[in-house]
C-alpha cells in the first residue's frame, strides 16, 4: 500500500506532517493523507487543527469511531468506516474495505491534486456560505481549473466530437397548475449542455413570473435523465472570466432553489454531475430503483460547476459530497435515499 500516507498520533504531535506541500511546480506533494483512527488510545490527545492550508486528511478505521475521537472526525475530509458503522453521522462513509478504498481514493486523487485540494477548500467554505454566495465561490473554483494544466491535460486525452443540434432540448406541457419541464436529449443521455441549460432557465423563469403554476415536475426522456455536462462542450468558452460570469447569470442550479418549493425532481438511470447537482435544489426529489449518483469531476481536472458544492452539501454534508468527488464513485439508490440525497425511491 505504497500509494497511501497513513498518519497517526505520533505524526499529528509535531504538525508538520499535516501540511500541505508544494513542488516547486506548484503540484501539492503527497495531497492526501489518512488518519489512522485504530492507532489512537485512550490518553492520547486529540490534535487541534488550525485553519493552516493541510493536506486532505481522510480518517480510516477498521472498526467503529470512539465517542473521544468524534471531535476529531468532525474536522476531517470524511471518515471511512465498515458498512454499518456509518449511521452515526454524515462525516462517516461506510465501505467493505475501508484501507483498500483509500489506496484507490489516493490513487484517483494523485493524477489530479491540484483539483483535490481546491475542492478540500470549497466545500468548508460553501457549506457556511447562502446558496448564491456559494455558487459564486465554486464558480470561481471551477473557473481557475479551467485554465489549469490538469484540465489541459485531459481535454488534450479527450477529443471533442461534433455537437449534434437538437431542436427541443427541453419539453414544456401545461396540465392545469402542473408545468411539466423535460430534458430531451435522450439520443445524448440528457447531457447538460448549453442548450439544455438555458431552456431549463428559461422554463424555471417562466414558473416565477405565472402565479398560477404552483408545481414543477422536472424530469428527463429516455434512459437516464442526465450524464451531466456535454464533454465536448467543456472548455469552450473563449476566456475563463467569460465563463464564470455566463456560469452565474445562467445557473440552473440557482433557478431551481429559487423556485424549489414548487418543483419536484423525478430521477431515473444515470444522474451524473450537474444531473445530481441541479435536481438536490429542489425540496422534493424522487428517484427509481435504477438511479444511480456520482461526481466524477475530479478525473478533469475540476470541481463541480454545476452547483453541487452548494446543493449536495446542504442534502448529504461537506463530507459526503467530499467522498463523492474525491473517488468518482457511483451511489445506488439506496444509498443516495440514506444520505438524504433523495427523498424517495419510487418505480417507474
Amino acid at each position: 500500500m505504497d500509494t497511501v500516507k497513513r498518519i497517526g498520533p505520533r505524526e499529528f504531535a509535531d504538525d508538520a506532517s499535516t501540511w500541505l506541500e508544494l513542488a516547486p511546480s506548484g503540484e501539492p506533494v503527497t495531497p492526501v493523507a489518512f488518519v489512522d483512527l485504530d492507532q489512537w488510545v485512550p490518553g492520547d490527545p486529540l490534535p487541534v487543527l488550525s485553519d493552516e492550508p493541510r493536506r486532505i486528511l481522510i480518517g480510516v478505521t477498521k472498526d467503529s469511531v470512539p465517542d473521544r475521537l468524534s471531535p476529531l472526525v468532525q474536522r476531517l475530509t470524511f471518515t471511512l468506516v465498515p458498512v454499518g458503522e456509518d449511521g452515526d453521522g454524515s462525516e462517516r462513509v461506510g465501505v467493505t474495505d475501508p484501507w483498500a478504498t483509500a489506496e484507490r481514493i489516493a490513487e484517483y486523487t494523485a493524477a489530479a491534486p491540484r483539483a483535490a485540494v481546491t475542492l478540500n477548500g470549497l466545500l468548508r467554505l460553501t457549506e457556511r456560505l447562502p446558496v448564491a454566495d456559494g455558487l459564486t465561490a465554486e464558480s470561481l473554483a471551477y473557473s481557475m481549473l479551467l485554465a489549469g494544466p490538469e484540465f489541459a491535460a485531459w481535454r488534450a486525452r479527450t477529443p471533442r466530437r461534433p455537437v449534434p443540434e437538437h431542436p427541443e432540448p427541453v419539453l414544456l406541457s401545461r396540465d392545469g397548475p402542473l408545468l411539466r419541464v423535460v430534458l430531451n436529449r435522450p439520443q445524448r443521455h440528457n447531457a447538460f449542455s448549453r442548450d439544455v441549460r438555458d431552456s431549463l432557465v428559461e422554463a424555471l423563469a417562466l414558473a416565477r413570473l405565472d402565479p398560477t403554476i404552483t408545481e414543477v415536475e422536472l424530469s428527463g426522456n429516455g434512459p437516464s435523465f442526465c450524464s451531466g455536462g456535454d464533454l465536448d462542450e467543456f472548455g469552450t468558452t473563449p476566456d475563463v472570466a467569460t465563463a464564470h460570469l455566463i456560469r452565474l447569470r445562467q445557473s440552473a442550479g440557482h433557478a431551481v432553489h429559487r423556485a424549489a418549493d414548487r418543483v419536484r425532481v423525478r430521477l431515473h438511470g444515470a444522474c451524473i454531475g450537474a444531473g445530481i447537482e441541479v435536481p438536490a435544489f429542489a425540496d422534493r426529489v424522487e428517484a427509481t430503483p435504477d438511479a444511480y449518483f456520482q461526481l466524477p469531476e475530479l478525473r478533469m481536472g475540476l470541481v463541480p460547476g454545476a452547483g453541487g458544492t452548494v446543493s449536495v452539501t446542504r442534502r448529504i454534508g461537506r463530507w459526503r459530497t467530499a467522498y463523492l468527488v474525491l473517488s468518482g464513485a457511483p451511489i445506488d439508490a439506496r444509498t443516495a435515499l440514506e444520505w438524504g440525497l433523495i427523498d424517495t425511491c419510487v418505480g417507474r
